[in-house]
């Protein structure tokens, strides 16, 4: 990578009545992470006044290992694996994740393959009740059996349980007809407890895209989860829905973009939330224009402020919210520079206030790459893929909340 280790743009003092303090030059330090070579599918979990986990996936001639790292004040710890040499499905857009809750508890899901089929896997879940050192038997969160696609999975703590949201191709082995609400992909989910016991296992959207990330935030007010929507027209706009008294909403589009799809862009929207505010960001291409767009509620995501048009143009999405605060949020997203390359990108939003520069983490990140962002007290952490000839690593960075 030829991008830097430090780069900075001076900000100069102003003072107009009063000296306002100047804010911190934005640097980017890069930070070493403890992935092998090749690695692939790196996903932030937790942060926000919590522990920030990293995981990853190597894969070898015996199979494929899932590994986490914690980041504590400037570094990532040495590398941890839960499972290793199986058969888990690998892929860049659809990765696991190793997520941190109270008291040492740690919840990991990946994707094993189920049958001698290209897209047959299911969401597979293992516990820790000691940071780590032990893990507890891999269950399956749903109860279908289907050799079909399962995955897409974003996790959230609620109290002694873990609540689960994924992506289910059960009804893909239907036999095809003119409704695709007979045979597409299902939003659902279910909660395990620390006895690995799966509960309320609910249908949350009968038809939704195949294989855009999903995302969850929990505000003061309960969850909130962000998916890209199908309808029988091929609109493929981003939905939102409340966990509320037990059950999950039916969604509702967090912007009626009407873009129209026949496929899935693979680019699924990122929530963030602190308080009752929440920040929800998404990629479009309705009528041909790529852009990434935000809104922010005030109220825990029951409603929606204007939407916010971050970037345009020759953006790619792959977009990733860190809420500051309860009032304001970082938004990080991919674009192509002007040499061609891939760079990521963030700028900082308020709920009342104009929004920061847009800054420039990194260059040379690659196409099949979904970074990441997190807060880690007073630093933004970032993580992303790059790709040389063919081989896929994973690289880090920090920049503090005030230099945005």
């Amino acid at each position: 990578m030829d991008f830097p280790r430090f780069f900075a743009v001076v900000t100069a003092a102003v003072c107009v009545g009063a000296c306002v303090e100047t804010p911190p030059p934005f640097e980017v330090e890069l930070v070493d992470i403890p992935a092998g070579t090749p690695a692939k599918g790196p996903r932030l979990s937790g942060g926000s006044g919590g522990p920030l986990v990293v995981s990853w996936m190597e894969e070898d001639e015996d199979g494929v290992a899932l590994l986490y790292s914690h980041f504590s004040t400037d570094a990532w710890s040495a590398p941890t694996t839960v499972v290793d040499g199986i058969n888990m499905f690998a892929n860049w857009a659809d990765m696991p994740s190793v997520q941190p809750m109270r008291d040492g508890h740690l919840v990991a899901q990946w994707l094993e393959k189920s049958a001698d089929l290209t897209y047959a896997y299911d969401v597979v879940l293992a516990q820790s009740a000691d940071n780590g050192t032990t893990w507890s038997e891999p269950v399956r969160p749903h109860s279908d059996g289907t050799p079909t696609e399962h995955g897409f999975v974003s996790m959230w703590g609620d109290g002694s349980r873990t609540g689960l949201i994924w992506l289910d191709g059960r009804k893909m082995v239907n036999e095809a007809g003119d409704d695709p609400t007979a045979t597409g992909m299902t939003l659902r989910a279910a909660f395990i407890d620390r006895e690995s016991v799966i509960l309320n296992e609910q249908l949350v959207d009968e038809l939704i895209c195949d294989c855009c990330q999903t995302d969850i935030a929990v505000a003061a007010s309960g969850p909130v989860a962000a998916y890209r929507n199908r309808s029988t027209a091929e609109i493929r706009d981003i939905y939102v829905t409340r966990f509320v008294d037990g059950a999950w909403q039916p969604g509702v589009p967090l912007a009626e973009d009407n873009w129209e799809i026949p496929g899935c862009p693979v680019n699924g929207p990122s929530i963030s939330a602190s308080g009752n505010f929440v920040a929800a960001a998404w990629f479009t291409a309705a009528g041909g224009e790529p852009k990434v767009k935000l809104r922010i509620s005030a109220d825990g995501g029951t409603s929606f402020g204007d939407v916010v048009e971050v970037d345009s143009g020759k953006v790619l999405g792959r977009v990733g919210t860190a809420a500051i605060g309860e009032n304001e949020a970082a938004v990080s997203w991919l674009r192509t520079a002007e040499d061609g390359s891939n760079e990521l990108a963030v700028r900082r939003y308020s709920a009342s206030g104009p929004p920061g520069e847009t800054r420039i983490v990194a260059r040379g990140v690659g196409s099949f790459s979904v970074p990441q962002i997190g807060l880690s007290g007073e630093d933004l952490v970032f993580v992303w893929t790059e790709t040389e000839e063919r081989v896929n690593t994973i690289h880090s960075a920090r920049v503090p909340v005030a230099a945005l």
